[in-house]
């Protein structure tokens, strides 16, 4: 059965808290993205339930509902019509969350930012650097011929260069220019530098004497926290000039000042103490993964899709970055994997064993984009949601990453290589052609998620369905009396309440009769119900007025007088155009309280609005 794309957005809508709890809408592929300003006004049990939604999550600020491919632009649209609010894109929603995140978490997610985007290099390079040194080890002389070193200049270059990569991408998330960037990136890593792979305590590079400080030629290959803090130096520097520099010669003066300044910072701060500072992280994260036999790598195993929850999980990427360009091994990924593959095993586990279908159309193609490492539809759609399968998961990762911390090899040279990968931002299945011992991190993967699943599959229980509640009769016991007559037929009392003249309504236009004759009632009730057999013609988006015809019929029944100035708050459809109504059943449901307090008359309005046309008619209780 195809679906109910209004019905969707509409019940989406009813749990969100009121259309001032909603700051922004946007969609991507799969998914609505919302920003909310109280996320305590969410009914979330509710929103899972909604016909359509597949999971949800809240990451970086947005509450994402997973919906689907050539769906949720369909809901969206109509979220859209329903809520009232104008389309917002994916950049203004990132922008309006990331406005509400605390200064810690705009930090920490700042890595994200930058090296997200030049993930596809990254990892194209490092499933090539893999691949090239795999072929020897199966084609004897391989490393002698032209192939060797045409594909190991391929996979190479990404890394070679990966300062002027991190540069261009950190100007895109700081605001600057980003070919200023890439000359500060180009800067690091000029020719007329030493090349920093190739100073040793007998090599060491010269020096500028500029009088007053000198200047070591080293570049900066490999390093990462520097290149992203002189960026933001640069962007700070260029921004500040363009509001004080005169128009007339910002286009000259602005990028030689910009470019001067940074530099100059660069090489003589920046460079030197941030260089040191990253050493210093790459020993402490090398030293937190080995301590106690792995006991750090398990925890680190443990907790790391707590950062995925939190959306920080990019922040690793300088570590991972660090350790590629100054080992050759990124030792931290086997974590990461060992990590997700878990989340794999306890989503796969639910999969299997629930019964409920709609948990199941989620668990199974959210486990097997698990097993390809991205976990984000298997964290936040089922193991999350349902925690035991979380924790299950962590468990296994921290297994799964003890186990890696103790596999290690040696090389051709006898010299120790630890277990780890040539590239990062892959894990999973993906990641088999980027490590460095395939057997050993086949093994840690079946570790890890037989571990999760194994736990999953006896720990995790799943909930009884809960007892749906008795629905509403839509049919009053007691029939509503007829107000209405005409040789067409009758309409009965829409409304429990004192039924008034159509001349005593609060408002001139119905009073008037200019829209048809008809009666007006002083609800006692909450709840608008069909006065005959008929099809609902149109329901207003503002859901205060519904339109019904049969018999040669057409009424109007509008709640309120001007109560379209409330957009919606305080009133609910129970049907949507085109629906077949019995008498007696609910069309619309309001807030009396909420309609006074905005200043307007909560009168209920019955008018038949072709009463011109038809004969006898009489209005009035018998």
């Amino acid at each position: 059965m195809a679906l109910d794309y209004r019905k969707c957005a509409e019940e989406i809508f009813s749990h969100l808290g009121g259309k001032e709890n909603i700051i922004s809408a946007a969609h991507c592929a799969t998914r609505l993205r919302l920003v909310i300003a109280d996320n305590s006004k969410i009914d979330t049990k509710a929103l899972e339930e909604v016909e359509g939604v597949k999971g949800l999550f809240d990451s970086n600020g947005q509450l994402q509902l997973i919906i689907g491919t050539g769906t949720v632009n369909k809901v969206y649209d109509e979220f859209l019509a329903v809520t009232g609010l104008t389309a917002a894109s994916k950049a203004d929603v990132k922008a309006a969350a990331a406005s509400r995140m605390p200064l810690w978490k705009k930090i920490l997610k700042t890595p994200g930012d930058v090296f997200v985007p030049i993930l596809p290099a990254i990892v194209a390079s490092g499933l090539m650097m893999g691949i090239v040194e795999a072929i020897p080890k199966f084609v004897d002389g391989f490393q002698n011929t032209g192939w060797f070193g045409f594909l190991d200049l391929v996979a190479n270059t990404a890394f070679a260069l990966l300062p002027v990569l991190v540069a261009i991408s950190s100007a895109r998330v700081f605001g600057g220019n980003i070919f200023l960037g890439a000359v500060i990136g180009l800067m690091m890593v000029h020719p007329a530098l030493m090349n920093a792979w190739t100073v040793t305590p007998t090599n060491q590079p010269e020096v500028w004497d500029l009088g007053f400080i000198t200047i070591s030629q080293v570049g900066y290959q490999g390093h990462v926290i520097p290149v992203i803090l002189a960026v933001l130096l640069m962007c700070t520097v260029e921004k500040w000039l363009h509001k004080h520099v005169p128009e007339m010669i910002d286009l000259f003066v602005t990028p030689l000042c910009t470019v001067l300044v940074t530099a100059f910072l660069t090489f003589t701060i920046i460079g030197p103490v941030f260089s040191v500072f990253e050493g210093w992280v790459l020993t402490g994260a090398e030293k937190l993964i080995t301590v106690g036999y792995g006991v750090g790598a398990a925890i680190m195993g443990a907790i790391y899709p707590f950062t995925v929850v939190m959306g920080l999980h990019h922040m690793y990427n300088v570590i991972e970055a660090g350790m590629i360009s100054s080992t050759g091994v990124n030792f931290w990924m086997p974590i990461a994997s060992a990590a997700n593959f878990a989340q794999f095993g306890a989503c796969l586990a639910v999969a299997l064993k629930v019964k409920n279908q709609k948990t199941k159309s989620v668990a199974l193609p959210s486990s097997l984009s698990a097993s390809l490492g991205i976990t984000e539809p298997a964290i936040f759609g089922i193991n999350f949601r349902f925690m035991k399968p979380f924790i299950c998961g962590m468990i296994g990762g921290a297994v799964g990453s003890l186990f890696a911390s103790w596999m290690h090899g040696t090389n051709a040279a006898g010299e120790v290589v630890k277990f780890g990968a040539t590239t990062y931002g892959v894990t999973g299945i993906p990641g088999i052609p980027a490590v460095n011992n395939v057997p050993m991190y086949l093994l840690e993967l079946l570790i890890s998620s037989g571990i999760a699943f194994g736990l999953t599959w006896f720990i995790w229980k799943e909930d009884a369905p809960a007892k749906k509640a008795e629905p509403a009769p839509e049919v009053p016991a007691e029939p509503m009396p007829s107000v209405v007559r005409c040789a067409a037929g009758e309409l009965l009392q829409p409304a429990e309440g004192k039924v008034i003249a159509r001349e005593d309504i609060p408002d001139e236009t119905f009073a008037t009769g200019i829209l048809g004759d008809g009666i007006g009632v002083e609800p006692t009730g909450n709840v608008v119900v069909a006065p005959f057999d008929a099809t609902v013609t149109s329901v207003f988006d503002t859901k205060h007025a519904v339109t019904l015809e049969a018999n040669g019929m057409e009424v109007l029944i509008h709640i309120g007088v001007n109560t379209v100035n409330m957009n919606g708050e305080g009133f609910t459809a129970f049907v949507a155009e085109g629906d077949e109504v019995k008498a007696g059943q609910k069309l619309l449901g309001f807030d009396s309280a909420a309609i006074k307090a905005a200043g307007y008359s909560d009168c209920v309005v019955m008018l038949l609005t072709n009463s011109d046309d038809l004969e006898g008619v009489e209005c009035g209780l018998k």
